[in-house]
């Protein structure tokens, strides 16, 4: 097990309308040994609240009293790309997809244990830990390139052709990892695990969302991508000779 570097300076921003939830999160987060955790209770002040704050993670509550969750989270993606993670009343598969699709990088259902809350959270954090080191336990500090894309894992930025691309959070963890895994199949249960660190039951259609978008970045023609390949009845494959 990995400790969370640097835990009590970790950023957290709720956003939530039920004052009982907020105060029942922050409770247990300050439990865990989160220090920082900020509140908001509507999507707007949620917004202004993530310019002020810079989180380093957002839990992100969908049915707020302004403006809908995946609204909010349309416009912080406009500006940050730290993980979201969703509350919600709804757990039908296609409002997962949703709030995937959107930029969002987990999902709860209410009613949740806060527990779960903070283990997800910090799953969050640990697997951006580790996605930063390589499994010898040495930083990836180089530069890779594939192709016209560049990928620096120590600043964690990508660039196509020169120019930065905007990936979220979990689109830079997926293609890491499959940069890492470069030329190998990897079975959707595999991304699953070590990318999202949950049962594949329930995930299939997210990792295919996240897939597509990430294609629609990288790709110059993502009905024919040259690198992200889907190799059917085994899961995908990044082909490239990086350098």
């Amino acid at each position: 097990m990995i400790n969370i570097e640097g835990i009590s300076d970790k950023k957290i921003l709720i956003i939530d309308d039920e004052t009982d939830i907020l105060n029942l999160l922050e409770t247990v987060l300050l439990k865990e040994g989160f220090r920082r955790i900020y509140k908001a209770a509507s999507g707007l002040k949620g917004i202004e609240a993530c310019k002020v704050y810079a989180p380093d993670i957002i839990v992100l509550d969908i049915m707020l009293p302004d403006i809908d969750g995946y609204e909010v989270c349309r416009k912080l993606r406009e500006f940050t790309l730290v993980p979201i993670i969703f509350l919600s009343a709804k757990s039908d598969d296609v409002d997962k997809i949703l709030g995937i699709g959107i930029g969002g990088d987990d999902y709860v259902t209410k009613p949740f244990s806060p527990k779960e809350v903070a283990f997800r959270i910090k799953a969050q954090f640990r697997r951006s830990q580790l996605l930063g080191i390589e499994k010898n336990g040495n930083t990836l500090d180089k530069v890779i390139a594939f192709g016209n894309i560049e990928l620096n894992p120590g600043t964690g930025e990508v660039k196509k052709s020169g120019k930065p691309l905007a990936l979220t959070a979990k689109e830079y963890q997926l293609l890491l990892y499959m940069v890492e895994n470069r030329n190998r199949v990897i079975s959707k249960r595999k991304l699953c695990d070590d990318v999202w660190g949950e049962e594949y039951i329930g995930y299939d259609n997210a990792i295919m969302v996240h897939i597509c978008h990430l294609r629609e970045k990288i790709e110059d023609d993502p009905s024919s991508p040259k690198y992200i390949k889907t190799i059917k009845g085994l899961g995908y494959k990044l082909s490239a000779k990086t350098e």
